[in-house]
């Protein structure tokens, strides 16, 4: 693992978090100058959209900032968005789309952002992307109704899975729209990563052991991030290790039929007083049906749990930037597993059975 691209692009993580943060506040005034009359808006609609780890950034971003601003936001896939046009794009509302995307070059990305100007009387683009060169940067920069956010230039990341792009975007996003932003929440999330990123080895417990099938849970916000996990886990092991994903209350619906001996269950502790005791007790439920070895629970708050992995230092965060140094951890783990089965981290499919860029998609025209 040590001197794959891929493994340094998470160890990069908290140095780009600190340059991004930077970088957006030497832009500060023209982002408010674009930003603040366009959420002034009273029935303004928020729509957050990427494909794959990037779409994860929205569903991870849009319950605390619909709580936060007051206001409709909406995680919509650009891959919903491109199938579903008329569908999505129903209520014709001043709108502000905002894209994620580490390339810009997946075919969907600048076909949803073309059919919401078709679609909409009324629409603003805010594209937060890591590759200045992509055709979603090149599309927009010239356009007096968008907004382009380049991440550092490192995050444009080399590897075949999304590590630092996807967390970077993640936070720029979350410093561009909250209501309140924390001007040194980056070096804080930065100095948290970076006490994990020194304790990668407490993960080695884990993942020596032969799991077939891993499961992650997280409510609200972190259930977009148990998603990223489950996907990162699913990339950098080319689908040798079956994951799943859940909300806890979800779980019990159905999905918990997928435990069996050899599963590793991982529990994201909400933030959130009251949203937390439901996660408490899914993992109660857990270390009773495949034994408390086989639960790793994350938790910001204090705890004197063995199989608890307690981070320090972001007690006090909303649950959509707790996910930034959470996500780091399922990172590592899949790292790790994907070493462990032999798998190569930055390629895991050599064979061109799925591609860093995805290929093969048509964009039809939409007809009138």
């Amino acid at each position: 693992m040590t001197g794959t691209t891929t493994h340094q692009e998470v160890l990069q993580q908290p140095s780009v978090w600190r340059e991004a943060a930077a970088m957006l506040a030497a832009r500060s005034t023209q982002v408010n100058e674009f930003l603040g009359p366009v959420l002034a808006l009273p029935d303004l609609r928020i729509v957050l959209t990427g494909a794959g780890t990037s779409a994860f950034a929205g569903q991870i971003l849009a319950p605390a900032l619909s709580r936060d601003l007051r206001r409709r936001v909406e995680a919509i896939a650009t891959t919903d968005i491109v199938s579903s046009p008329r569908e999505i794009f129903a209520e014709d509302v001043p709108t502000l789309l905002v894209s994620f995307a580490r390339s810009g070059d997946s075919p969907e990305s600048v076909a949803a952002t073309e059919l919401a100007a078709t679609c909409l009387r009324s629409v603003h683009q805010l594209v937060i992307t890591c590759n200045a060169d992509g055709q979603l940067a090149r599309t927009h920069a010239d356009d007096p109704s968008s907004l382009v956010l380049l991440m550092p230039p490192a995050t444009n990341d080399r590897g075949f899975a999304m590590t630092s792009s996807f967390t970077s975007m993640l936070l720029t996003a979350w410093l561009v729209l909250s209501p309140d932003p924390d001007l040194v929440l980056a070096d804080r999330l930065a100095a948290t990563a970076e006490q994990i990123l020194a304790r990668a080895g407490e993960l080695t417990t884990y993942t020596t052991r032969r799991y077939d099938r891993i499961v992650y849970l997280g409510s609200g916000a972190l259930a977009g991030l148990a998603r990223e996990s489950a996907l990162k886990l699913l990339e950098l092991t080319a689908g040798k290790i079956v994951s799943y994903y859940d909300t806890p209350l979800g779980f019990r619906h159905g999905p918990k039929a997928v435990l069996e001996e050899r599963t590793l269950a991982v529990v994201y502790l909400s933030n959130d007083p009251y949203t937390r005791q439901y996660d408490q007790d899914i993992a109660s439920e857990l270390r009773t049906a495949i034994g408390a070895g086989n639960v790793l629970v994350v938790d910001a708050q204090p705890s004197d749990r063995d199989t608890v992995l307690q981070i320090d230092g972001v007690a006090d965060v909303s649950d959509a930037v707790l996910a930034l140094p959470y996500v780091v951890i399922a990172q590592l783990l899949a790292l790790r597993f994907s070493v462990a089965l032999g798998r190569t981290p930055d390629n895991p499919f050599p064979d061109g059975e799925v591609n860093r860029v995805v290929q093969g998609v048509t964009i039809h025209p939409l007809q009138p």
